[in-house]
């Protein structure tokens, strides 16, 4: 793709809690023809999510937060989610322990990397580190709901996998990683953890 992509400008329209950029580049398409584009995207860093899976009860752990953009597009209720975070100064295991013994007040022992997809390529470039995890009612340290100093206010939730694999169809779990790992680990019980 080098030798398809010049970039002619990169101007940063924003720079606070991410970095929003605008791009003008000329773009070489399949069929030999230069094309000038003008592309902006933002940069919040990239994150790690991951969804803790206690076989013996067929139970995972999630959480419920307040989610201002859903809020702002007409969603008014929090979402259900699986624990994620951003990355900052970690690599992504380090990352998504960190996050679960937060937000969720387990610590977890058997964690297993799935896949780093990007969530929304056309103008976000977060990637998303996806994971799995065993855990069972002795790995719970604390009640979780993330740190207050950081803004959050999170509801630590555990459900049946099949009640979670239901809120997908019944809409009331609407986020997209979320929905990723519910259904990869109802899809991939031999694989995933050892099942």
């Amino acid at each position: 793709m080098e030798d398809r992509i010049r970039i002619r400008s990169e101007e940063v329209l924003s720079d606070d809690w991410a970095v929003l950029k605008k791009t003008v580049l000329d773009y070489r398409r399949r069929d030999g023809q230069w094309e000038t584009q003008i592309r902006q995207t933002y940069d919040r860093g990239d994150g790690a999510v991951i969804l803790p899976y206690d076989p013996e009860r067929s139970t995972v752990l999630l959480v419920r937060q307040f989610r201002y953009a859903a809020y702002a597009t007409g969603h008014r209720e929090p979402l259900i989610e699986a624990c994620a975070g951003l990355l900052d100064e970690h690599d992504p295991e380090t990352c998504i322990r960190k996050e679960a013994e937060e937000e969720l007040g387990y610590r977890l022992k058997d964690v297993e990397r799935l896949f780093s997809p990007f969530m929304s390529p056309g103008s976000v470039t977060e990637r998303l580190w996806f994971f799995v995890a065993r855990y069972s009612p002795t790995d719970r340290i604390s009640d979780g709901g993330g740190a207050p100093g950081e803004g959050e206010d999170i509801e630590v939730l555990e459900m049946p996998l099949d009640e979670a694999l239901a809120g997908i169809s019944d809409g009331s779990i609407i986020d997209a990683k979320t929905i990723i790992l519910i259904q990869h680990l109802k899809l991939n019980p031999i694989r995933v953890l050892g099942l």
